[in-house]
């Protein structure tokens, strides 16, 4: 019985692969076995770093509001805690967002929680 080897699919996913890493630098992009490697470790970076983003922008805000805070005389810690006090539900993102473009309504929820 002759061999049987599916070359079609083979092919399709060696050129899948190729496809994506087209671009990269040298070999990396059209070497099969460095393209394999190099995309495998890609798609490990991407995974990991969809995570560190969340990490990389709380922290960022967290410095923008504290930013502002002091601004008004308030640390950060101070600010986040008169807002849990006064039960006011407002998250990081929006008053980082308030902080840098809107200051004059940042301003007002600093007063609120200083009342």
């Amino acid at each position: 019985m002759p061999r049987s080897v599916n070359s079609v699919a083979s092919r399709a996913r060696r050129k899948k692969i190729l496809q994506r890493t087209k671009g990269y630098f040298g070999t990396r992009g059209n070497v099969w076995t460095v393209a394999v490697n190099t995309y495998e470790k890609a798609m490990q970076y991407q995974y990991r770093d969809r995570r560190t983003k969340k990490r990389n922008f709380r922290s960022l805000w967290i410095q923008r509001i504290n930013a502002g805070a002091r601004l008004h005389g308030m640390s950060y810690s101070e600010l986040m805690g008169a807002l849990h006090k006064k039960n006011i539900q407002i998250n990081r993102k929006v008053l980082a967002d308030l902080a840098m473009n809107h200051p004059e309504a940042f301003e007002m929820i600093v007063k609120a929680v200083k009342a």
